[in-house]
């Protein structure tokens, strides 16, 4: 069984697989592209922690 710190560990880790993927495409003006690895980076990562739950996402308000 997962612990709390196990899971923000997890958590930290799926965010740094998306700045890893996205990292090249910083400054170039390419968000799309960047944007894209970083999701599919975050979704892999994701898919591997133990946990229930609901992920809920959303760009916010524009």
């Amino acid at each position: 069984m997962n612990t709390v710190a196990d899971l923000k560990i997890d958590l930290v880790e799926v965010c740094e697989a998306a700045a890893r993927a996205c990292a090249p495409f910083v400054g170039s003006g390419q968000k799309d592209e960047g944007d894209g690895l970083a999701v599919d980076a975050m979704r892999t990562r994701i898919n591997q922690v133990k946990m229930k739950g609901v992920i809920v996402i959303g760009e916010g308000a524009k």
